[in-house]
């Protein structure tokens, strides 16, 4: 994390953060330990915050791995809430389900199997919140699949807009010839750009980037 935070500020915020619950230790060590992508709980709480503020009530996911930032959603759309799971590993589903239940938020969450977008796709309704974190070369379709579906005054939120600091990477290097890099920075590109969003890109953790429909 050093090309994007000063050196301990990471580590400084992480410290302020409340202690988790026993279900969200778990996947963060088993995030940990098996190397699976999750946002994090300084993210995780900015999603639930987020989500208190536009009072949303129903939120879909693209690509939710082992459903870390799923949990954090379904406790912010409360009881009468839907949060759509989304992920192309049957085997990630099926572990994100047991955590949902220990969590106690499995009755709020809509487990599907499949491509995030083509999921996305179906869908006919708009809602309050579409979280994308699906493989960074499709970011550009997710947003031209989530414009139309999210509602007016919801959100599009979007993980990893940093890219690891990839996005400042001196033209013409490595980093920044990688296709994911180039994928990212034209997805930044269109997301400020948009006349449908009020943007703003966070420099938290690997960058998050918060739309507000207009």
């Amino acid at each position: 994390m050093g090309e994007i935070f000063v050196d301990g500020i990471d580590d400084y915020v992480q410290g302020l953060l409340p202690e988790r619950d026993e279900v969200l230790r778990d996947m963060e060590d088993q995030a940990l330990h098996r190397r699976i992508p999750i946002v994090g709980p300084a993210v995780g709480r900015f999603f639930y915050q987020l989500a208190q503020m536009v009072g949303a009530e129903s939120v879909f996911e693209m690509g939710s791995a082992i459903g870390y930032s799923s949990i954090w959603w379904a406790r912010a759309v409360g009881e009468a809430g839907r949060v759509v799971y989304t992920d192309g590993d049957p085997k990630n589903a099926e572990e994100a389900r047991g955590y949902f239940q220990r969590a106690g938020v499995a009755d709020r969450i809509q487990l599907r199997t499949g491509d995030a977008l083509e999921l996305l796709s179906e869908e006919k309704h708009q809602f309050d919140i579409i979280f994308c974190d699906v493989d960074k070369d499709d970011y550009l379709r997710a947003l031209k699949l989530a414009t139309p579906r999210v509602r007016k005054g919801g959100l599009f939120v979007a993980d990893n807009t940093l890219w690891h600091g990839r996005v400042i990477a001196p033209p013409g290097s490595q980093e920044a010839e990688m296709p994911t890099t180039k994928a990212v920075l034209e997805f930044n590109r269109a997301l400020n750009s948009s006349k449908e969003f009020f943007t703003t890109l966070l420099p938290l953790r690997d960058g998050v980037s918060v739309a507000l429909k207009l």
